[in-house]
Formats: structure tokens, sequence, C-alpha cells
């Protein structure tokens, strides 16, 4: 959220909504390597960084835009580990895989947090929703991409022999 804020502050749309928003693409990447406990810690920072930075004081915004935000990418998880079997370690995880899930993300927390806003009178979605989708499948690109080259500097583990 902070290279967020630091990087693309400029790029927001509205408060929350920007047309590049790294948090989905940590949202992906916890949500993929810890699973369920990485959605309960997603719903837990998410609620604090919602409630005391996005909307301070408004206790039902900071906790339906945090439902929202780690629902979405728990629901992709699960969707990726009932279609493709997804293992713990992730090496079934093909890039075609992780595309697909990134993409599912980006669609499926700002379906959930425009359905929240439409619910409470919300009017004039559509280009929110949009702005949303382009931001968080930029930000989850990017995540992934610093990510992996981060890892390819890392030496190969030693291939022991048996």
């Amino acid at each position: 959220m902070i290279a967020n804020e630091l990087f693309f502050r400029r790029a927001e749309f509205l408060q929350g909504i920007g047309w590049v928003y790294l948090p989905a693409g940590t949202r992906l990447l916890c949500t993929l390597m810890f699973g369920r406990a990485g959605a309960i810690g997603l719903l837990i920072s998410g609620w604090l960084a919602c409630y005391w930075y996005y909307f301070p004081g408004d206790a039902l915004r900071a906790t339906s835009g945090t439902i929202a935000g780690a629902i979405g990418p728990y629901l992709i998880y699960l969707a990726a580990q009932s279609r493709y079997g997804l293992q713990a370690s992730l090496t079934n995880l093909t890039p075609q895989r992780l595309l697909l899930c990134a993409v599912g993300c980006s669609i499926a927390s700002p379906v959930l947090h425009h359905l929240w806003f439409s619910i409470h009178g919300g009017r004039d979605l559509l280009p929110g929703l949009f702005v949303m989708m382009i931001g968080d499948l930029l930000g989850t690109l990017i995540v992934l991409y610093t990510a992996k080259g981060i890892l390819s500097l890392l030496p190969l583990p030693e291939r022991r022999l048996r």
C-alpha cells in the first residue's frame, strides 16, 4: 500500500480506486501462497488499512471494503484449486494459470466492491468498476513480475542425489 501511495497516488480515479493498485497483486500472492490463512491475514491487515487510512472512523465501509478485497482473491484461489488441482507447492501453477488467476482477481474484487456500492445507493458505478478492474490487473501484474524478477536473482537450490 505504501509503494502504491508513493508511485501511483496521482493515478487515482477516486479514493481507493486507482488506475494502478499494487495491493491487488499482494492479495493474490498471499492467497496463493497461504490459502485460507492468507485470506484471514488479508482481512485483518485490510481492515486496519481501510479503517485507519482510507475511511477513518467508518467501521462499516472499512469492513465491507476489506471483505470484498479479501474474498475475491480467496474465491479465485478456491476455483484454481478445484479446476487445476492447485497444489500447496504451486508447482502446477503455469504462467497461463497464473494469468487467469490475476484476471479473475481483477474482476472478482471490483465486482464485489461495486455490488456493495450499488446496495448502498451508489450511482454511475460503471466508470469506477472499469477503472478498478484495470487498476487491479495492472497492479497484480506489476507485483507478480516484480516477485518473479526478485526470485530470478536468487541462486537455484542444489539438486540432491538419492
